[in-house]
């Protein structure tokens, strides 16, 4: 008992004298947790490729049997009869029929993205139009996606909200990386969707309850937002000589360099909240961004903006001043379309005159 006390003893004063560096376990998890996340991915894609490969033979099969109109049907119901009952529900019919499609979809092994899972797949091939499904690839695994943030994505119609003031070789050139997005609309959707706030659609609540939502939800506030976009500050002090003056929140975007201003509105937008915001714009313009920096963004965030205060309230060439309406609530595909021909309409009135 007295030697394992001893060499118990021995063992703490060697550990006291001898600690461990922190950045030296932490390394070591690093390597764990990289490896976990890889054999996952790594099993991940090799399930993408089955399916890829599934999807190739039944193709080829299918070619064999043209010239009957039904051989297509046929052939996938009988290979669901024989693998069902063996492999599970995982390879009926309508999960070959998937398999098919997606081999017709994406016919180049190669092409094919590791970052991406079955379940990611699956939504993607639903997508009919190419230039759309090709932005979500793309944005699925530059911004590392789930599937269930790309889910989200593409029931709020991301795509299309930015094309309400984008056009599509824009959007498709920042998604491939070919151009770095040059102001806030080519980032920030209309409107902006926060329905993960789990906040009632008519609340009777305050400026503060809702930024207290926000940074509750920050992740998905900042998912929603835009790429490039990170947390600097909440209610942000600032003085102007005797006077105090607090910004509800502070971001930053990379891709845009610059500090991004939001204020939030549960009332009714007034131009003095657009003047406001400008004094805050001008306040980092000028005190806070640095000289390799691009200019302060202000964006007012409203439920509810009237574009003819917004655009008496600034110069006519202003760049760096948006309202961006929300809504607590993720509109049907049917509201938005209706809301983007409303834009489109606008627009288009707008160049005529």
């Amino acid at each position: 008992m007295s030697n394992q006390k001893s060499i118990l003893s021995k063992v703490k004063s060697s550990d006291a004298v001898n600690p461990q560096p922190a950045s030296f376990i932490s390394e070591i998890r690093r390597i764990i947790d990289e490896a976990r996340t890889n054999a996952v991915r790594s099993v991940d894609f090799c399930r993408v490729m089955m399916y890829w490969n599934i999807g190739k033979r039944i193709f080829e099969e299918e070619q064999q049997g043209k010239d009957r109109a039904d051989y297509g049907t046929y052939l996938i119901k009988n290979l669901a009869n024989n693998l069902e009952p063996e492999y599970g529900s995982g390879f009926g019919v309508r999960q070959l029929e998937q398999c098919r499609q997606f081999y017709r979809l994406y016919p180049i092994a190669n092409a094919l993205r590791s970052q991406l899972n079955w379940t990611q797949y699956r939504m993607l091939i639903q997508i009919a139009d190419s230039d759309k499904r090709e932005y979500y690839e793309l944005e699925a695994v530059n911004n590392c996606w789930t599937g269930r943030e790309l889910e989200r994505q593409i029931d709020s119609l991301l795509y299309e909200r930015l094309l309400m003031s984008n056009d599509k070789e824009s959007v498709l050139a920042v998604a491939r990386k070919q151009r770095i997005p040059e102001s806030p609309q080519e980032i920030i959707k209309q409107p902006v969707v926060l329905e993960f706030l789990g906040l009632e659609r008519d609340p009777h609540y305050y400026e503060n309850d809702l930024e207290s939502a926000l940074i509750e939800h920050l992740q998905n506030f900042l998912l929603e937002m835009g790429n490039g976009f990170a947390f600097v500050a909440r209610q942000k002090r600032i003085l102007i000589e005797d006077d105090e003056f607090f910004i509800d929140l502070v971001l930053y975007n990379r891709l845009l360099r610059c500090f991004v201003l939001i204020e939030l509105k549960t009332g009714k937008l007034t131009h003095q909240d657009i003047g406001q915001l400008q004094m805050y714009v001008n306040f980092y313009d000028r005190i806070e961004k640095l000289p390799d920096e691009n200019k302060t963004i202000g964006i007012l965030l409203c439920t509810n903006k009237n574009d003819t205060v917004v655009k008496m309230s600034l110069p006519e060439d202003n760049s760096t001043i948006m309202a961006a309406q929300y809504t607590l609530y993720l509109p049907t595909e049917e509201q938005f379309k209706k809301e983007i021909e409303e834009v489109k309409n606008l627009i288009e009135n707008k160049n005529n005159n």
